[in-house]
């Protein structure tokens, strides 16, 4: 009967203590959070061992490549890491869905490009919560994260409408062909409208039209652009599926008045670029490889107990045309 009683007394004490824990994380500050992090992750003895990647949409080359960068990272670590990369679709339940089962997992590092950048905040907040370690890629969110990498999508619209600003000698109609509206996005329409801004005559005749980052959304609203506007002097696609997309509009309507700046720097974009036939004519390349490369560094020294010198890294972007087409490396 004592034996009894003292199972039944530690069970009591087991369940208050969880109680009690569910309380305090309810009622978490961002102090809790850190100390929490700094306890259970920066140990010089814990080695990485999991990867969790959450991805927009993996059949999109990007994403594709995010993926592998992550995985040759974790191989020049060595030790075996196990790198698992998911696609949401750009649906918000979804990848937080994921990054639940990441952190339910005991996942040591997940890696996210978010979809909805205030959405994956509770997710966010719970995963560091349990000790994980979160680092944003391409996107940055309204958490807070271990480390924010990303490509500098200002300055990918700056060049990109700078170089369409020098094309059209400072005068002409543009569109910018939209996206999902995601911090890259939005920076990149930014930066172009900042790059135009400087030109009186050039008129912005579209800017609204979400393509949705896709090819087929890039052949619908370029169609129906099209159809809008008799003359187009160029375009700005948020990304190269859609200015791809937006390529084949041109082909299927039979204009070639105009032409296409992207961003990526896509294998498909250095295609459509290679055929003189179309008229996508540069885009302002990304490496998405690099980024997950740094993210997993990144977090392989956080593990190790060293912190990065700034949470936010911004990956510089390189102007690709058909004159310097034969020197770019891609993706």
């Amino acid at each position: 009967m004592k034996t009894i009683s003292l199972i039944v007394g530690l069970l009591s004490l087991t369940v208050v203590g969880c109680t009690n824990s569910a309380q305090n994380n309810n009622s978490a500050t961002n102090t809790a959070t850190n100390t929490s992090l700094e306890t259970t992750v920066n140990s010089p003895s814990r080695k990485l061992q999991t990867i969790g990647v959450a991805l927009g949409d993996l059949g999109n080359p990007f994403y594709n490549a995010v993926q592998k960068g992550a995985e040759i990272e974790a191989k020049k670590i060595g030790g075996n890491i196990r790198v698992n990369a998911v696609s949401s679709g750009f649906d918000l339940n979804q990848q937080s869905n994921q990054i639940e089962n990441f952190t339910a997992a005991n996942t040591d590092l997940i890696i996210l490009s978010a979809v909805d950048k205030k959405g994956v905040k509770p997710v966010i907040d719970q995963a560091r919560l349990a000790g994980k370690i979160v680092i944003a890629v391409d996107s940055a969110v309204d958490a807070d994260v271990d480390a924010m990498i990303s490509s500098n999508n200002t300055q990918a619209g700056e060049i990109a409408c700078q170089y369409i600003a020098d094309r059209i000698k400072g005068q002409g109609s543009v569109v910018i062909l939209n996206g999902t509206p995601m911090d890259s996005i939005n920076q990149r329409v930014s930066g172009c409208e900042k790059s135009l801004s400087k030109y009186p005559n050039i008129k912005l005749i579209s800017k609204d039209q979400n393509a949705e980052g896709t090819r087929d959304g890039g052949l619908r609203v370029m169609s129906d652009l099209l159809t809008t506007f008799p003359k187009i002097d160029a375009v700005f696609a948020t990304n190269d599926q859609s200015g791809v997309g937006a390529d084949l509009a041109a082909r299927q309507a039979r204009r070639k008045e105009f032409f296409i700046v992207g961003v990526d720097g896509s294998p498909d974009a250095t295609k459509a670029m290679e055929d003189k036939d179309g008229v996508f004519a540069a885009t302002a390349a990304q490496n998405p490889a690099g980024m997950a490369q740094k993210a997993v560094q990144v977090g392989n020294e956080i593990v190790q107990g060293k912190k990065p010198e700034s949470s936010e890294i911004l990956i510089p972007v390189k102007l690709v045309t058909r004159d310097n087409l034969s020197s770019y490396k891609g993706w």
